[in-house]
């Protein structure tokens, strides 16, 4: 295992921190322009403020008041957590290494998402680090705690804040066998904190892609189908082509219900866009809201990034008392979008594209994942 990996965790296993969080249960870093706040659960992001058009602290993220139901929700909609250690879906709840086929928990129709029903959202994470601007989680995922996905695993994530931006490194290494390895933070976001009088909806807020022309063409039950297809400028995939086009740019359209799949069940996004020949540090994704005037910059070594905008909130879930209005309290159908970097989507199982070796961690290997996001004002 890696040397800097094993002293981290072992510190983590062995600290007795004198750091202790909050009254409500959150550990709470800050800097002049964000304030974040945490639980162990998950790794779970529970808080977010950054300033808006008025130099008003806004919670942009999605979440709740009591750090006590994150465990018993029913619904477990990984609130800016840590899934792992696959995320996403494995087609079918299969995978092969090394001529060897291994069989995952169905817990998303016909496949597995996001390493199924005990996945490292549903963990206790131990707090290994905390200082004013800095928290690190870590944790020991024991071999086939998740159906199918040998190995133990050990993995560690640091979230910091500086200026107004908010980093998230993550490592994790597999020491006794090769295992499948793919991270994500699975943030949610609407910019406007629902407070926007005229619609609780995402549709208003923009998306900028600009170099994620491509994407990766999903069936019914949102798995890829190994075709890689180009949005075309105006297409309802397409955010690449313009500066400013809203989520909802083609709600209007008939192709609209359906686009994520369901049998037209699903409308709005629930895909995978490749980000093509970013230059290094470069913004990969840009959204923003006018009515706020917050824009939210994303920075990523990952290949690609999900675009879920969810479409399976049903309003029975409660807004934090940070956010909504007097007569909005709940989480309503595509009223927030989850962005969430990784590598492509079920990519161990399609060989053609030449991502399933990145998605596989190895004995001596160390597994890396970094991404930030930087807020400004329109």
């Amino acid at each position: 295992m890696h040397r800097s990996l094993i002293v981290s965790l072992l510190a983590a296993a062995t600290a007795v921190t004198a750091q202790r969080p909050g009254k409500d249960g959150k550990y709470t870093i800050s800097a002049p322009g964000i304030t974040a706040q945490f639980i162990p659960y998950g790794a779970t992001l529970t808080n977010l403020f950054v300033k808006d058009k008025s130099g008003k602290d806004v919670d942009v993220v999605l979440g709740y008041d009591d750090v006590d139901y994150y465990p018993v929700d029913p619904s477990h909609p990984v609130y800016n957590a840590i899934p792992g250690r696959y995320v996403n879906r494995i087609g079918n709840g299969e995978y092969t290494i090394g001529g060897q086929t291994y069989h995952t928990e169905l817990n998303d129709g016909t496949n597995t998402l996001h390493s199924g029903t005990n996945n490292w959202s549903f963990r206790a994470w131990t707090v290994s680090k905390f200082t004013k601007d800095s928290i690190t989680f870590s944790i020991r995922d024991a071999s086939n705690s998740s159906q199918g996905l040998f190995g133990d695993v050990y993995s560690h994530v640091t979230y910091s804040v500086k200026g107004s931006t908010w980093n998230i490194k993550i490592e994790a290494t597999s020491p006794q066998v090769a295992t499948p390895v793919m991270l994500t933070q699975h943030t949610y976001f609407n910019l406007d904190a629902y407070r926007d009088p005229s619609t609780d909806r995402i549709w208003n807020h923009t998306l900028h892609m600009p170099y994620s022309a491509r994407y990766l063409v999903a069936d019914q039950n949102a798995l890829p189908t190994g075709e890689i297809a180009t949005a075309a400028p105006g297409s309802i995939n397409d955010f690449a082509s313009a500066p400013s086009i809203q989520l909802g740019h083609a709600s209007g359209s008939p192709e609209f219900p359906g686009n994520c799949g369901a049998g037209g069940a699903c409308e709005g996004y629930n895909g995978y866009w490749l980000i093509d020949h970013a230059p290094r540090n470069a913004v990969v994704a840009t959204l923003a809201s006018s009515f706020s005037g917050i824009k939210a910059d994303l920075r990523t070594d990952q290949v690609g990034v999900v675009i879920y905008s969810c479409n399976w909130f049903d309003g029975s879930g409660d807004l934090k008392k940070t956010q909504g209005l007097p007569d909005r309290r709940t989480v309503t159908r595509s009223s927030c979008v989850a962005i969430e970097p990784h590598d492509y989507v079920d990519g161990i199982n399609h060989p053609e594209w030449g991502r399933k070796s990145a998605q596989i961690t190895r004995p001596g290997e160390v597994y890396k994942w970094e991404s930030s996001w930087e807020f400004g004002l329109l």
